[in-house]
Formats: structure tokens, C-alpha cells, sequence
């Protein structure tokens, strides 16, 4: 195992150097000097995703979603949980498939909420429909690691 991951800042999307052995020990943006990890999904949209998904040396758990889908509201505070399970070892995003409808279509989007798991900026898991906890959601991104 390396002794340092790239992570990308969930404020102002500049990677860091962090030593794997700080990775839980509050490790903060050499840039903007802010926490890299305070257990909520960070928002992706078209200008920074492909920094989160490509540079980051974790796991990327991304919730594509939209602010009418009921599923979407109700599965909302288990994937804001789920944050809390999985950091430091997988960051978890939120892409607005209203805001973001060019993602939407680039990662063949059919319905919501679809969360996509990457890993080495590749999506390696996929799953449409709403999970009811973030038990639930984490044991299914550990089924994939």
C-alpha cells in the first residue's frame, strides 16, 4: 500500500498529497485550508466531476438524482449518513441530473436515483432505485471494493 492517496478538496476541488496514515486524523486542503472530509456527499456538477472521479486515489460513490424524484428526497438523509460510514475510504458525490443534464446523458442515465460506484476513475458498480438505509448503502459499496 502507498503512503500517500490524492484527494481532491470537496471545496475548491484542488488535490492533495495526504499521507494514508492522517487519512482519518482531520487531514485538511493545503489550498484552501478547509477539512477534506466531514462526513457530507460533496455536489458534482459538469466543470468539477471529472477532477473528483479521475484524481482521487478513494473510491467515489456518486448519487445521481433530481430535486422532484420522491425516491431521490426519501433516499437523501441515508446516503447523508452513508457519508459518515464510508469516509475516509470512499468520498461520496451528488450529481443534479436537472443541473447537470450533460452528465446525465454522458454516464447513460435512465432513471433516478442511479448510484454509480468509481474506482481509479472507472465505474466499476451501478445501481437504479433508492436504498432505504445507509447500512444498506454502504454494504452494497463494500461488495464492490
Amino acid at each position: 500500500m502507498t503512503d500517500s492517496l490524492h484527494i481532491v478538496c470537496p471545496h475548491c476541488h484542488k488535490t492533495n498529497r495526504v499521507k494514508t496514515a492522517d487519512m482519518g486524523a482531520g487531514a485538511h486542503c493545503g489550498q484552501c485550508h478547509k477539512a477534506l472530509f466531514e462526513a457530507h456527499p460533496v455536489a458534482l456538477d459538469d466543470s468539477n466531476f471529472d477532477a473528483h472521479i479521475g484524481r482521487n486515489h478513494i473510491p467515489v460513490l456518486v448519487d445521481f438524482w433530481a430535486p422532484w424524484c420522491g425516491p431521490c428526497r426519501m433516499m437523501a438523509p441515508a446516503f447523508e449518513q452513508a457519508a459518515g460510514m464510508l469516509e475516509p475510504n470512499v468520498r461520496l458525490a451528488k450529481v443534479n441530473t436537472e443541473e447537470a443534464q450533460q452528465l446525465a446523458a454522458r454516464f447513460n442515465i435512465r432513471s433516478i436515483p442511479t448510484l454509480a460506484l468509481f474506482v481509479n476513475g472507472s465505474e466499476v458498480a451501478r445501481q437504479a432505485g433508492a436504498f432505504r438505509s445507509a447500512q444498506d448503502i454502504a454494504a452494497w459499496v463494500r461488495s464492490h471494493l
